[in-house]
């Protein structure tokens, strides 16, 4: 008799934490329990195939946005074909709305939020008696010291080629409407001294590249400056076999003694994910969003200038209250600021969060299809939203790739968003396409626009070949020389 984990990963180089917290914590069933990922985009009926081959009495869920559609085909089929076997959801996919969702009338039984000590409650009783007569089973929160740490179940494989995600704290204390942390009534650590010997041994196995999932990484700065402190002594101690490290930044919080930490850093060994969202302050209040927006450009630019970390920093179009000219003032003060790339979002609405209740106030159109993106509101009409979706897309496939580091800032002039704007409205004239632009089409088509905005044929075609893209056939050898950041930093920031 076997117990299940498994979920359907975005990529391969993901490796479920949330797995590996259950498997954990399963007590007297971990022996009888194991772990079966799959990546989307998997064949049902091979995911379905490899999971009874197991035999399995219980197979539990993980759900998520991503990969919820596929799930419900998988869980579908399994229903259709194994109906003995017992299905449990869990994921915050699932954790909110139950009743409107396929996926949950077909499963067994539901555990909503945490399920670190109520999934293995829950099999016991399935296993053995009395079956719950309930189907919605409301997590359990334990205190965080209660919580068996995951990390000796990243395999060797998983150390060499995956991302290992890791968390010093659960929780946020923030409220921003579009997140579903804002559900959280505060941040929760985990004890430092024991998440540090979990994170030696997996450096002690060759872990070299940690991402670090806690919402608020700096808002207790003791903390910070200790686990910083744990990857500076690994950088120290072996300077030829670097570490890797990703945390997310509040970005208005930024004191003297983590700025001194943080300039310590050598380049390829620490990224910051920095959430701006919109610099408008009656968009930031609409969705409860405090923000010192002075402060946190302040913060981003001296990040930029006098630290090696490289920064991703966020912005969401399609929040209640803002038009095109406000996203826009928002997006070219961030191109100001110089970070390394600007992760361009469209607003999603997750299942539970408050955002929910400015759609009839601004005129909010969800898509009622995961992953919920925006269509339109009162201040954005739905083609001006696809203009923005694909602008999205050609940002991430030109300035976010790295490979027009050259051509990037002379295509964006004193007026980023306007000028990439009207590149990507030209783009897509000439392809009809977001996807599958091979990179050395891609080229050709910049440096073609190049040319529609004023430069000559040579000037555009030199520009462009300064560039990586531009040297796509190059030998591979030579290519290699142009990849700056370190392999295991390359891998994360692809990934």
């Amino acid at each position: 008799m076997t117990i299940l984990l498994s979920t359907l990963n975005a990529r391969y180089t993901h490796a479920s934490l949330g797995l590996r917290y259950l498997l954990a914590n399963m007590g007297s069933f971990k022996d009888q329990t194991r772990i079966q990922e799959f990546v989307i985009g998997a064949k049902t009926t091979d995911v379905v195939e490899k999971l009874l081959s197991y035999e399995p009495k219980v197979i539990g869920f993980g759900v998520y946005i991503w990969n919820v559609d596929e799930t419900t085909k998988v869980v579908a089929m399994l229903k259709r074909v194994a109906p003995h076997v017992t299905i449990v959801l869990g994921g915050p996919e699932v954790s909110f709305e139950p009743g409107e969702q396929c996926i949950v009338q077909l499963a067994d039984y539901l555990v909503t939020g945490w399920g670190d000590v109520t999934f293995p409650k829950l099999c016991g009783e399935i296993i053995n008696g009395p079956k719950p007569l309930m189907k919605i089973h409301a997590g359990m929160q334990p205190p965080l010291p209660e919580i068996t740490m995951p990390y000796a179940l990243y395999s060797d494989e998983d150390i060499a080629h995956r991302t290992l995600y890791v968390e010093a704290s659960r929780g946020c204390p923030f409220k921003c409407e579009f997140c579903l942390s804002s559900l959280d009534k505060t941040a929760w650590p985990f004890p430092l001294d024991a998440f540090l010997a979990e994170m030696e041994s997996l450096h002690a196995r060759g872990a070299r590249l940690f991402k670090f999932v806690d919402r608020t990484f700096n808002l207790n700065i003791k903390t910070s400056l200790k686990i910083m402190q744990f990857f500076l002594d690994k950088l120290e101690a072996n300077p030829d076999d670097p570490v890797y490290a990703h945390f997310e930044l509040v970005p208005d919080h930024l004191p003297e003694a983590l700025k001194e930490t943080i300039a310590k850093f050598p380049p390829g060994a620490l990224q910051f994910e920095i959430g701006i969202q919109s610099f408008n302050p009656e968009v930031q209040a609409l969705v409860s969003r405090r923000q010192d927006n002075a402060k946190a450009a302040d913060n981003i630019r001296w990040l930029c200038t006098e630290s090696h970390a490289h920064l991703h920093v966020d912005l969401i179009a399609g929040l209640p209250g803002e038009d095109v000219a406000s996203f826009a003032r928002g997006f070219n003060q961030l191109v100001a600021l110089k970070p390394h790339e600007i992760q361009f979002g469209i607003l999603k609405r997750l299942r539970g969060t408050p955002i929910i209740r400015h759609t009839e106030g601004f005129g909010m159109v969800f898509d009622s299809y995961a992953p919920y993106t925006i269509l339109a509101t009162n201040l954005v009409d739905f083609p001006t939203m696809q203009r923005l979706v694909r602008f999205a897309r050609y940002w991430d496939l030109v300035a976010n790739s790295g490979r027009f580091a050259n051509t990037i800032e002379y295509m964006l002039g004193d007026a980023p968003f306007e000028n990439f704007m009207a590149f990507s409205d030209w783009i897509y004239t000439k392809t009809d396409a977001t996807h599958r632009i091979a990179l050395e089409r891609l080229a050709k088509l910049v440096a073609e626009w190049l040319q529609v905005t004023g430069m000559t044929k040579a000037e555009a075609t030199a520009l462009v070949a300064s560039d990586y893209a531009g040297r796509v056939d190059t030998p591979a050898e030579k290519q290699a020389a142009a990849v700056v950041a370190p392999m295991r930093q390359a891998r994360h920031l692809a990934a």
